[in-house]
């Protein structure tokens, strides 16, 4: 089967069009990631709590991405880690605040555990504050 000059153009250009979008996309999500990490750094070394720097940072990502699908909130936390972690000179003093993008703050000061004993010796158990990143 032997094809014609305007068909192999065309599946060149076509192929060439594809890849282009490729690095296109790859590059707005370094975009949003970096405008993600940069919006809860600023907001948490200025002062305000996690939960108001997360929703601020989060709503940028998941609107911004160029994905067919929006960005999960735990795919975002970690944009946003790799993000500061890749060139902590861009968001000095924010690696402090990392910890909380994973649940850092809702833990107990041992670590150990969630649940504790009450003076009746019953069991209390913090897990069900609900999920951090429900949407």
């Amino acid at each position: 089967m032997r094809r014609s000059g305007h068909t192999l153009a065309l599946c060149a250009l076509g192929l060439i069009g594809s890849l282009a979008g490729i690095q296109s996309s790859a590059l707005a999500a370094d975009s949003t990631e970096e405008k993600g990490a940069k919006i809860y750094c600023f907001m948490r070394s200025s002062g305000n709590d996690h939960s108001v720097s997360w929703n601020a940072s989060y709503a940028v990502i998941k609107r911004q991405g160029n994905g067919m699908f929006k960005t999960s909130p735990e795919h975002a936390s970690v944009m946003i880690t790799e993000a500061v972690v890749n060139d902590p000179g861009n968001f000095p003093d924010c690696g402090q605040y990392l910890g909380d993008l994973f649940g850092g703050s809702n833990k107990s000061s041992s670590g150990s555990s969630l649940n504790t004993a009450t003076s009746t010796g019953t069991l209390t158990n913090y897990d069900n504050q609900g999920d951090r990143y429900a949407y």
